[in-house]
C-alpha cells in the first residue's frame, strides 16, 4: 500500500484487512485517468456504498421514529442519504485531505467540490462493506449519522414543495424552474437553475443534479420570504 491512512482508519473505527480497498475509494476517476489506469477508480464503489447506506439508514429511521407514518420515514430518509448530507458527514472526516485527483481537478477547486466529497463518502462506506462486512458498515454509519437522526423529531419539508404550498396558498402561479446551463464533465456534472414565484426576485443555484439545484434555488426563495 502507497500511503498511511492510520488517522482515517481511526475515525472509520475499522483497520482495513485490504487497505488498498480504502486507496481504491479515495481515488477519483480524474487521476485514474491521468495515471493511465482507467477504471481504477471509486465510482462502483460508490455505488454499493450508496446501497448500503440507504439500507442501513433506512432501519435507523424506522427504529427511530417507530410511530411515524411511511410518508414521513420517507422524507427523513432522502434528506439523510442526499449528496448534501454525505458532504457534511466527509468534511467531519476530512475525507478530502486524502482524496487523490489529477492535477486539473485540483486546480478547479476538486478537493472541495461537494459532489466529489459525497461520492467518495458512499465509496468508503462501500470500501468498509467490502472490507469488514454489513456489521462493520453499519457501526459507522450509525455512529456518524446518529445526531442527525436524532435531530429529526419533525419529519423534514421539501423546499420545492414548501414553496409550492406557499404560493398556492397565495392563489400564485406554481412555481418555475428551468435549467440555465450544465458544465463539468458527464461524471460530474454542475447544473446552474434558475426558479421563478410571482412577487419574488428570480434565484439561480447550482448543484451536482437538476433536482439538487431546484431544490437549492427553491429555498434560497423560502429565504426571500422568511420561512
Amino acid at each position: 500500500m502507497s500511503r498511511d491512512f492510520d488517522g482515517l482508519e481511526r475515525r472509520l473505527m475499522h483497520r482495513f484487512a485490504r487497505p488498498q480497498t480504502l486507496e481504491r475509494a479515495l481515488t477519483h476517476s480524474s487521476f485514474a485517468r491521468q495515471s493511465a489506469t482507467p477504471g481504477y477508480d471509486n465510482e462502483r464503489l460508490e455505488f454499493l456504498g450508496d446501497r448500503v447506506l440507504g439500507l442501513v439508514v433506512a432501519d435507523m429511521v424506522l427504529d427511530g421514529f417507530p410511530d411515524a407514518p411511511e410518508g414521513q420515514i420517507a422524507k427523513r430518509h432522502a434528506v439523510l442519504v442526499q449528496k448534501n448530507t454525505l458532504a457534511v458527514i466527509a468534511g467531519r472526516l476530512d475525507i478530502a485531505a486524502e482524496l487523490k485527483l489529477s492535477a486539473g481537478e485540483e486546480e478547479q477547486g476538486g478537493r472541495g467540490n461537494p459532489g466529489i466529497l459525497a461520492d467518495a463518502m458512499e465509496a468508503v462506506i462501500g470500501a468498509l462493506y467490502l472490507d469488514g462486512g454489513l456489521a462493520v458498515a453499519r457501526r459507522f454509519v450509525e455512529q456518524a449519522w446518529g445526531d442527525l437522526v436524532e435531530a429529526m423529531s419533525e419529519a423534514p419539508q421539501d423546499a420545492k414543495t414548501s414553496l409550492q404550498e406557499w404560493a398556492q396558498a397565495r392563489g400564485k402561479k406554481l412555481p418555475l424552474y428551468e435549467v440555465m446551463h450544465q458544465k463539468g464533465p458527464d461524471h460530474d456534472p454542475v447544473f446552474t437553475v434558475r426558479a421563478f414565484v410571482e412577487g419574488l426576485e428570480p434565484v439561480t443555484a447550482d448543484a451536482p443534479s437538476k433536482r439538487a439545484a431546484e431544490k437549492l434555488a427553491a429555498q434560497k426563495l423560502l429565504d426571500q420570504i422568511g420561512s
